[in-house]
């Protein structure tokens, strides 16, 4: 079910071309703009791979690694809530 509302703003060319497009696929502008939309997101997820996302949230995390002190003993809720800390103070986030 859609919930969410999403708005911006296009020329006057795209709007009559993409009511033309839904016209003639009897369909709303909603669902030609929903599957071009997910369509984008497909070609977009596909063109990074498991490994480019993989390498870039490891150098991300490098810097921080082996960087906590084991003097005293962590849990992970501890060590989780510390790591969260040092990344939001680097970062600002």
């Amino acid at each position: 079910m859609k919930t969410e509302v999403y708005s911006w703003r296009v020329s006057s060319e795209l709007k009559q071309e993409l009511e033309r497009e839904a016209r003639k696929r009897k369909a709303s502008v909603s669902s030609i703009l929903d599957a071009a939309a997910r369509e984008w997101l497909r070609k977009s997820r596909a063109s990074i791979t498991d490994d480019e996302e993989q390498k870039r949230l490891h150098a991300a995390i490098a810097p921080l690694i082996g960087s906590i002190s084991r003097d005293i003993p962590y849990s992970p809720e501890i060590l989780r809530e510390t790591i969260r800390r040092r990344v939001n103070k680097r970062y600002g986030r």
